[in-house]
């Protein structure tokens, strides 16, 4: 037996299956070396001098908003549920026409290299550094689930140790981001934006040629089965797919996601102007909910096949199902671009938007002030590596939960994520000015949200978990909006 034979038989993977991803991860690195050398300051590594494209932005945006979590989060709600997720596209597209109008002008008119600047412009520094700490526990702990579900699908194609995948996933990272900075992860973006259509559509175009009767075949059996169900029309607050609550949370969750966020905003900030920004943002839209939709049908469609073909087995853990019938099923070729779209999609990670939060935002106002722009961005590069290191923590512990990863994610996002799109509309719609008690109007409200989820888990109160961003939401404003009044009482 050959060597290429032998490996393929321990692995599953052809090395047509490795060529794909050692090409796609080499341009990676090539991008990263030409668009981040003779980075000389932090606006350079933070913000790509603000030179960034349109379409570089807008599919840069979607690979970003993307992630892992929908390549192998998503077909697993499209198998065992149906497509009422798509409802929730509804409320994030009113999101980000929201953010265009809104958001995008106020960080544009500070020139913020963080959207948490606007915050020290509009109410203070306390109110900024409390809007950066809300930042790190939100995008740390949900980008943790995004790199352990990535690990999960990789671990399972590859047959590696969820260990050893982890560890992968965090060298290629901190090496690539850490030398490239945003320009890298810009144009990477648009570069696994462009895979994750390829896998889908090649995934979605071999189970429509294995299913008894095609499309007309898989249309058949999904409808009987219920899987074809868009819109769930109904009043009650416990189900998030109700279609009230699915376009509400989208409204909430997008804007908190897209506008609050600096991972996904950091993006936006790169365009030259606001109208460009506004047009980026915008042109998501229409990028984002066909890669969406292909992922959610893709789950549909694994659930026909496995239907006709009952002796083939499924994975124990039907989070995986996309990760089991790529090594199982899948031929050579499509097997290497699925893995390719899963590694792509976690490299880009959350690593540029933390370390620019951090150094924009905590170390150079309240650690070091007044240092040169090779001290920043060697503090840059330095906290991208430590970023990387937490963030491979945070997943490994996340592989003791259990639960649909998709869910898991948008539940700790909210806990948090509600305090933050609380204080900014509070700036960005009245004039109430309140600092200190902004602070004390997040955390208040971080603590409501989080008891209001406990209650929901346990069965102890009739609402739903995508309820907890709204109610974070609407608790911070009331309490910041109420205690502006008071302000002179924070300060004695």
């Amino acid at each position: 037996m050959n060597e290429a034979a032998a490996l393929q038989r321990f692995t599953g993977l052809a090395p047509l299956d490795y060529g794909i991803l050692g090409a796609a991860v080499l341009a990676l690195f090539l991008i990263a070396y030409f668009k981040g050398r003779g980075e000389k300051d932090t606006k350079d590594y933070f913000l790509g001098n603000r030179r960034t494209p349109v379409w570089i932005g807008t599919l840069s945006f979607v690979a970003t908003e993307i992630s892992a979590m929908t390549i192998v989060g998503i077909p697993p709600i499209g198998f065992s549920e149906n497509l009422q997720y798509l409802q929730f596209f509804i409320g994030s597209a009113s999101a980000r026409v929201l953010i265009a109008f809104f958001f995008i002008p106020a960080f544009y008119k500070f020139n913020c290299t963080t959207i948490y600047e606007f915050l020290k412009h509009r109410f203070g520094a306390e109110t900024q550094y409390a809007g950066s700490a809300f930042f790190f526990v939100t995008r740390l702990f949900a980008s943790g689930v995004r790199l352990y579900a990535a690990s999960l699908a990789v671990s399972v194609i590859m047959g590696w140790q969820l260990g050893y995948t982890l560890a992968f996933f965090t060298v290629i990272s901190i090496v690539f981001i850490g030398f490239g900075g945003i320009k890298a992860v810009l144009w990477t973006g648009a570069f696994e934006a462009l895979i994750f259509y390829v896998a889908g559509g090649a995934v979605a175009g071999y189970l429509l040629l294995h299913i008894d009767g095609g499309f007309s075949g898989a249309w058949q059996l999904a409808s009987e089965a219920g899987k074809l169900s868009v819109f769930n029309i109904g009043w009650g607050v416990k189900d998030p797919n109700v279609l009230w609550i699915a376009v509400l949370n989208g409204v909430f969750g997008s804007m908190a996601a897209f506008g609050t966020d600096q991972e996904l905003m950091q993006r936006l900030l790169t365009l030259e102007t606001r109208r460009e920004s506004q047009k980026t943002i915008i042109a998501t839209i229409f990028a984002s909910f066909p890669v969406t939709a292909l992922y959610l049908v893709i789950g549909t469609l694994l659930f026909v096949f496995y239907k006709q073909h009952p002796a083939l087995p499924l994975p124990e853990n039907i989070d995986s199902v996309l990760s089991h019938f790529t090594v199982h099923v899948l031929p050579a070729g499509i097997k290497g671009l699925v893995l390719t779209a899963v590694v792509m999609a976690s490299i880009d990670s959350p690593l540029s938007s933390l370390s620019s939060s951090f150094v924009t935002d905590i170390y150079r106002p309240l650690i070091r002030k007044d240092a040169e722009e090779k001290h920043y961005l060697l503090v840059s590069r330095i906290s991208v590596a430590c970023f990387g290191l937490l963030l491979a923590v945070i997943a490994w512990l996340c592989a003791a939960g259990s639960g649909r990863m998709l869910w898991l994610a948008f539940k700790i996002n909210g806990v948090t994520a509600g305090s933050l799109l609380g204080v900014f509309l509070l700036g960005l719609l009245t004039r109430r000015a309140v600092n200190r008690g902004n602070v004390l109007a997040m955390f208040v409200s971080a603590v409501l949200a989080g008891l209001t989820l406990y209650l929901s888990e346990k069965g102890l109160a009739p609402i739903g978990w995508s309820w907890i961003i709204v109610i974070g939401t609407v608790s911070t404003f009331a309490l910041g909006w109420f205690l502006s009044p008071l302000e002179p009482e924070f300060t004695k």
